[in-house]
């Protein structure tokens, strides 16, 4: 028999993801559950008229959480049929009421509903975990609002922002997940008791033609495991393409996190923001001199290992012959696990950098005032004219001084001396160069901006998820 370290075991549990949503995804939860579905189905059945004795319900009560994995897998073997196992294995431990599990159901009974009631916790930890980055990066936000830094487009120098503003960009996009996860959680259904081909045909035969208490049946079922509305229709599964809105919600706060994660990892190598990095740690073998934004890295490589997974459940999805086929069932046990396990480490990783990032305002400063001579350069000549200087004048005088200065810059590797120069001509004598250059004055709206932005959309979110908001993140590795 293979030791454990002579298999593969999966990084995103060993490595990234958190034991919690692990768990979610582990056979104890998932056969828990089919047990759960099988004993509330009996509870329906009996309240609503069938030969169903409280002793049966009693002693699958009493066997949820007992489960023997072995036993199962020994039954799976033989039938080739994980389900049929697992009702075998249930009847095992509760003979009494061997006769009536699984009374009426399909497979995608257990199979289907269970898959959405773990989909909805897992949707539930990633709406508060999200939550967190995005108190973090409020916080963030609120503390250098009006720190200016130098903006880009293209890479290239451009208008200044601040810190805070920039945090604030990478923050509304979390937000903007959180409603989409929000509102897949409102609205998520439970497949409900829907039968073979999702006619109900087996119950209808159960309660002798009665469609009213089949309707009953579906919804005291449905109420019991905590949803608010079930599949209009279905045929054998639910639709797939709930998979597809579920798993599309995952990558899009890949793509937020990737987003962020690359923007640090270009300031780091301006050294104006770094991940936190241990004491003892390494960042490189050979150089160590290094600050690796390794953290980061591991983001974004996540990231585009959940956004790479988003097709696979609309390929699924589309492949669903007529009332079904099986070829979705290998796809989804691979799919749906990782991607909410990837994301989950992801968000782990996330929190876990937020709540340490390191900014260098002195490396920030630096970098705006070799670049502010060049922006200043428009107000610079309004104050000239003001002053009593010719406009056209000033412009070519501007014009000159400044492919002067940015020659010191690009050819030599000098300072930007371009206001020294402005200062030496006369031209610019009455200009009052200590109030041009005030970088503050070249940032706009941004601190509002970053008050507003925490008014309306990050105190909110604090408030809806207040009691997850202190959780501290210690990694794996």
């Amino acid at each position: 028999m293979a030791k454990k370290t002579d298999v593969y075991v999966s990084p995103l549990v060993e490595r990234n993801a958190s034991r919690e949503m692990a768990e979610l995804f582990g056979a104890q939860k998932k056969f828990g559950t089919w047990r759960r579905l099988w004993l509330e189905l009996a509870k329906a059945e009996k309240k609503l008229g069938l030969d169903i004795k409280q002793i049966q319900i009693d002693q699958m009560q009493k066997n949820l959480e007992d489960i023997d994995l072995r036993k199962a897998a020994s039954y799976e073997k033989r039938f080739r049929h994980d389900v049929m196992a697992h009702v075998h294995t249930f009847g095992d431990a509760a003979p009494k009421a061997a006769a009536i599990i699984h009374l009426g159901a399909t497979s995608c009974y257990v199979g289907d509903n269970a898959d959405l009631i773990i989909i909805r916790e897992a949707l539930e930890m990633v709406a508060a975990k999200t939550a967190v980055v995005i108190n973090l990066l409020g916080k963030f936000a609120k503390r250098y609002r009006l720190t200016p830094a130098l903006g880009f487009t293209h890479f290239q120098p451009a208008q200044l922002t601040t810190v805070g503003k920039r945090a604030a960009l990478w923050c509304y996009e979390f937000v903007m997940d959180l409603q989409e996860i929000e509102h897949r959680l409102e609205n998520l259904p439970f497949r409900g008791v829907k039968g073979t081909t999702g006619t109900q045909a087996s119950f209808l035969a159960l309660f002798n033609g009665s469609h009213s208490k089949v309707n009953q049946l579906d919804m005291l079922v449905t109420k019991a495991f905590g949803f608010k509305k079930n599949c209009a229709v279905t045929g054998q599964t639910y639709q797939r393409k709930i998979d597809t809105l579920v798993v599309n919600n995952l990558a899009s706060i890949a793509q937020s996190a990737h987003k962020l994660c690359n923007d640090v990892r270009l300031l780091a190598n301006l050294k104006e923001i770094e991940e936190p990095f241990g004491k003892k740690q390494i960042g490189s073998s050979a150089m160590a001199y290094k600050r690796n934004p390794m953290r980061c890295e591991r983001v974004t490589a996540l990231s585009r290992f959940v956004m790479s997974l988003s097709s696979s459940p609309l390929m699924t999805a589309s492949e669903q012959w007529l009332e079904r086929t099986l070829d979705d069932s290998a796809n989804r046990r691979i799919v749906i696990a990782e991607s909410f396990l990837a994301v989950d480490g992801i968000l782990e990783i996330l929190t876990n950098v937020l709540d340490g990032l390191v900014v260098y305002p002195k490396v920030i400063s630096g970098r705006v005032n070799s670049e502010l001579p060049f922006m200043a350069t428009e107000n610079i000549m309004m104050a000239a004219v003001k002053s009593g200087g010719n406009r056209q004048e000033i412009h070519e005088k501007i014009r000159v001084h400044s492919h002067k200065a940015a020659e010191q810059v690009k050819k030599f590797g000098r300072a930007n001396d371009l206001i020294e120069r402005l200062k030496g001509d006369g031209a610019f004598e009455k200009v009052d160069f200590k109030s041009v250059m005030n970088s503050k004055s070249y940032i706009g709206r941004a601190p509002e901006q970053v008050d507003e932005f925490l008014r309306d959309c990050v105190v909110p979110v604090r408030r809806r998820y207040r009691k997850y908001l202190n959780r501290k993140v210690e990694l794996k590795v």
